[in-house]
């Protein structure tokens, strides 16, 4: 601390109290609600570094911290707003913290269906579709599928198939992430469609190709007003003509529900890591 200056001293004391305490408070959230947070931390760096400018007398330190801290709360409430939920709710309210039926078992412990499918089966409506949307999430990042993705697309290009990519504005750790992903595997950047632009076009889809989205493809955020998510905007996945899931296994997401998507009787679930599952798939496209 400057000499003699308590007050400051003090001010920045209790500031990092609340800081340490505020990171304790958001532990448990993640998921969907993680890059809301995410940007909320970032804000609060930048009301630090004008606090530590106003302790240092640093025009600069103030000027520039001050913008972090406007930026940053500024994000914060344009995604709170693009998952039709408050800030307060995101970091008080009951999200993830549902019990979720998993392993394909509904609430009232009556096992809903679930239709598993192979590579080699996958591949034969991928290949001989018209449409082909392609769904990329937050197990695609975990599994830095990024490579497989695109080679599976360019190979189904080849073959004539319309590819295009759908991305939805939590997708993945924060706002940007899957496109900054997919950038690095050499995606175009004309194939990457935000939500608002692609979501009517499920309709007229051949093949919905999900790999590790789970929240953002949730059919209860329309017609569920019981769930957590419900209000929250998400991809209409469930109207294709046909859906492919790659996932692990049938854990629920990090809204802690079961998704209906994965029991719909369109959809056909392809169990693995992304990248392995992806990999097979190439195979037997070629094969195809």
């Amino acid at each position: 601390f400057v000499e003699g200056d308590t007050a400051k001293g003090l001010l920045l004391g209790v500031f990092g109290l609340s800081l340490l305490l505020g990171l304790a408070a958001v532990l448990p959230i993640g998921g969907a609600d993680m890059p809301v947070v995410i940007a909320i931390l970032n804000s609060f760096t930048g009301v630090a570094a004008a606090i530590t400018g106003f302790q240092l007398d640093n025009q600069a330190l103030i000027v520039a911290g001050a913008l972090v801290g406007a930026s940053g709360a500024f994000l914060t409430l344009l995604m709170a707003k693009a998952m039709n939920r408050s800030v307060g709710n995101v970091l008080f309210g009951a999200f993830g913290s549902h019990t979720a039926a998993t392993g394909g078992a509904a609430a009232g412990g009556e096992a809903l269906p679930v239709r598993e499918i192979s590579a080699e089966d996958a591949a034969i409506p991928l290949s001989y579709a018209e449409r082909v949307i392609i769904v990329p999430g937050y197990g695609l990042a975990v599994a830095q599928a990024q490579q497989q993705v695109r080679e599976l697309a360019d190979l189904l290009k080849e073959r004539g198939v319309d590819v295009r990519y759908a991305i939805h504005p939590v997708a993945g750790r924060m706002p940007g992430h899957m496109n900054v992903l997919l950038a690095e595997a050499n995606v175009a950047y004309d194939d990457l469609y935000e939500m608002e632009q692609i979501n009517d076009d499920f309709a007229n889809t051949d093949v919905a190709l999900v790999i590790g989205a789970n929240d953002v493809t949730n059919p209860s955020a329309r017609s569920d007003t019981s769930s957590p998510i419900y209000g929250m905007p998400i991809l209409n996945v469930d109207q294709a003509r046909n859906i492919i899931v790659l996932k692990r296994g049938m854990s629920s997401g990090f809204a802690g529900i079961e998704n209906m998507l994965f029991h719909d009787p369109k959809t056909s679930m392809l169990f693995g890591d992304a990248r392995a599952s992806l990999s097979k798939l190439i195979e037997a496209v070629k094969a195809t």
